[in-house]
């Protein structure tokens, strides 16, 4: 894959169709936490690991956002996170936006930095921003193609440069988009036979492959042949009869009722509760209330 205006050595897409899934990356325009107003920085990244936040005022993107700077060149801890909804196996698409730092001055070399995560099959995208130029200069829309070798996987982006190694690169508006793995069919075989290997000596499983030797021998027309293997179902029946006769039985029950009468049995309780209810006690006299 090549990304013009930039050195850039990622891996190849995966071949099938383009990533579109969603899969989630945390944080991934920088606006958490806030820069507050007077500052330029703050040193944290909610959901990152190293790193910090640039104020949307010195990040200068086209859009608005917030930056994150990759940690300098001799951090332990670089600019780190983990793409969340991407199972193993899934092919992932990543894209964001870089620029130099306004910090960096004019005329030196593009700020170079890398994107790695876990899996041998997966070799280190390196990329190279824009030319520094004193001020924002961003390049909108790098790519780095993966297949997850685990759950979540954890992406890494590392500044390289030991030019200016305290000016480091921006980047913000990381997003991601998958392709999930494709489910497995279940393998066939000996494994998924219940009288395979030492199990076809169970007695079960060896009445079943009597009997089927016996039905391959019986013609399809010839009832009386397959009867005399499977039987006449006899016990099979005997259940049906009786969940039909069950079932008569229960629409015979008389289920007529006066609805007086019903009426009548609910009334108790709540003559109970308005028995001691006087006539001046209620705008309305219980008697009026309901059909008690």
């Amino acid at each position: 894959m090549t990304v013009s205006g930039a050195l850039a050595l990622t891996t190849p897409a995966p071949a099938g169709a383009e990533d579109i899934q969603p899969a989630v990356v945390v944080n991934g325009t920088f606006s958490s936490p806030t820069v507050p107003s007077g500052q330029t920085w703050v040193t944290s990244v909610d959901g990152w690991t190293g790193g910090g936040i640039g104020s949307a005022t010195r990040a200068a993107h086209p859009r608005g956002f917030q930056a994150a700077h990759l940690s300098s060149t001799d951090s332990t801890t670089p600019l780190s996170t983990r793409v969340r909804g991407v199972g193993a196996g899934a092919t992932v698409t990543l894209s964001w936006d870089d620029s130099p730092d306004s910090c960096v001055a004019q005329g030196v070399a593009k700020r170079r930095y890398t994107v790695t995560v876990a899996g041998a099959a997966n070799t280190a995208g390196d990329f190279a921003t824009n030319d520094p130029i004193g001020k924002a200069n961003w390049f909108l829309g790098r790519t780095y193609s993966f297949t997850a070798a685990e759950d979540t996987p954890r992406i890494t982006f590392t500044f390289l440069d030991t030019v200016q190694p305290s000016c480091q690169p921006l980047i913000t508006n990381v997003a991601a988009k998958q392709t999930a793995p494709p489910l497995t069919a279940q393998q066939g075989g000996a494994s998924s036979d219940p009288c395979s290997g030492d199990a076809k000596d169970n007695a079960q499983c060896k009445d079943l492959a009597a009997d089927k030797e016996k039905i391959e021998k019986c013609p399809a027309t010839d009832r009386n042949c397959l009867a005399g293997v499977a039987g006449e179902g006899k016990t099979e029946k005997d259940g049906i009869a009786k969940e039909t006769q069950a079932v008569d039985d229960f629409g015979k029950v008389p289920r007529d009722q006066n609805p007086n009468d019903a009426a009548s049995q609910l009334c108790a309780l709540p003559n109970a509760l308005t028995s001691d209810v006087k006539p001046g006690d209620a705008v309305v006299p219980p008697s009026d209330w309901w059909f008690c």
